[in-house]
């Protein structure tokens, strides 16, 4: 145990020093997708303090091509990719405490759970809950990696509040990309290439190397063998609502009710109740055998057949309807089902 970071602490940015400071340090990373496992383990392996791990899916047999750690059997048995992700990462490092959240992250929600750590890492896969990350960032002066892959492209850049422009600056210099995974797919190397600039970049915080961060946004193509590295030093904006001198927070606005959404490109409406509930799964899964349909459940979620969709409805209240991307029609699913 005593030589477990040996080959890293011989690195001299890092040292004792360093390597003291990144097991005291506590780490949220947004998404348990590909670049979420990626730097879990890159930073469960580094020895991080702590991890708060937040994601709101399960794993599904398309995501074992390029999101490490899962297994067959959590894709067969649809465990929820936050519980999965911490039994891997504590058999890979005990020492390393790790908090598993299934929960969808919106402006309700993820200020209270960043509150107190010292990093965020984007792992997701839309915009949405990056203005919300970046809110956030500015509004608890935490710092935040973007992060983002698809086909074989992959960009990254590093916030740093009170320093560097933030996301909502960047948004009219940026040629942000458009496709998904599941439009324009995905190869795994692409996700690798973004992982190592985030991890890095992180590990640079954690020690607190400040001058050693990139100051670059960063993007590139793996397969057209493209790189390109943009000085953005000068696009923070004084007029910014996110991190300027009358700021708002904009993406922090929250309004209750039910929420719907089409997830990314997946053919699949997410519906969010007005307030988490707390499900009795088995409860809830004898019923809806008793009123016909054709269901399996684990401890976290209930797998529901009806007619042409999937659905899924987890112990929050939350409910995945595969199959459609009508949100209205998606809500009359859920409140049939529901009662």
């Amino acid at each position: 145990m005593k030589d477990r970071y040996s080959r890293q602490t011989m690195f001299s940015a890092i040292g004792d020093k360093g390597q003291r400071n990144i097991q005291k340090k506590k780490v949220l990373i947004i998404g348990a997708g590909a670049l979420g496992t990626a730097n879990a383990e890159l930073l469960t392996r580094a020895g991080v303090g702590h991890l708060t791990i937040v994601d709101r899916d399960y794993v599904e047999w398309s995501n074992l091509q390029r999101q490490q750690l899962y297994l067959e059997r959590d894709a067969h048995d649809q465990i929820p990719k936050a519980i999965a992700i911490k039994k891997h990462l504590t058999a890979i490092n005990h020492d390393v405490s790790i908090v598993a959240c299934i929960k969808d992250v919106n402006a309700s929600n993820l200020e209270v759970m960043a509150e107190g750590h010292d990093l965020m890492i984007d792992a997701t896969d839309n915009f949405e809950t990056r203005w919300i990350i970046n809110d956030v960032s500015q509004k608890l002066s935490i710092p935040w990696i973007y992060g983002a892959c698809v086909g074989s492209f992959g960009m990254s850049f590093t916030v740093i509040p009170g320093k560097t422009p933030c996301m909502n600056c960047l948004w009219k210099a940026i040629p942000f990309q458009s496709m998904t995974c599941e439009t324009g797919g995905i190869i795994a190397p692409v996700v690798q290439m973004v992982t190592a600039h985030q991890s890095a970049e992180a590990m640079k915080i954690l020690v607190e190397d400040w001058a050693a961060l990139r100051k670059t946004f960063v993007t590139f193509d793996l397969w057209n063998n493209q790189f390109q590295s943009i000085d953005m030093t000068k696009a923070k904006r004084e007029d910014c609502l996110s991190c300027g001198k009358e700021r708002t927070y904009p993406f922090l606005d929250y309004t209750s009710g039910m929420k719907t959404m089409v997830l990314c490109g997946r053919d699949t409406v997410q519906v969010r109740p007005p307030k988490p509930v707390d499900l009795n799964i088995n409860h809830l899964l004898s019923q809806l055998k008793k009123a016909g349909y054709k269901a399996q459940a684990n401890p976290y979620l209930v797998h529901i057949h009806y007619e042409k969709e999937r659905m899924v409805l987890f112990k929050d209240g939350r409910a995945l309807i595969h199959g459609t991307n009508d949100m209205a029609y998606a809500k009359r699913v859920y409140q049939k089902i529901l009662g």
